[in-house]
């Protein structure tokens, strides 16, 4: 992850719940239509992999 990328993380961190929202639906109107190619099958194994470790992770916690 770039520097850039982390500075930008951040700053979302900081912000309100409405403003994360008003951000994450500019985003998206942003990004609907680029042209990105499909993602291989080891991006999409590594990706679900993340996910179901945080979601592993969450559940400890609150129980």
């Amino acid at each position: 992850m770039t520097a850039s990328v982390e500075e930008l993380l951040n700053a979302f961190d900081s912000l309100t719940d409405a403003e994360r929202l008003d951000l994450l639906l500019e985003i998206l109107k942003r990004t609907v239509y680029l042209d990105f190619p499909p993602l291989s099958d080891e991006d999409l194994v590594l990706n679900a992999e993340g996910l179901f470790l945080e979601l592993d992770r969450q559940e400890a916690v609150y129980e």
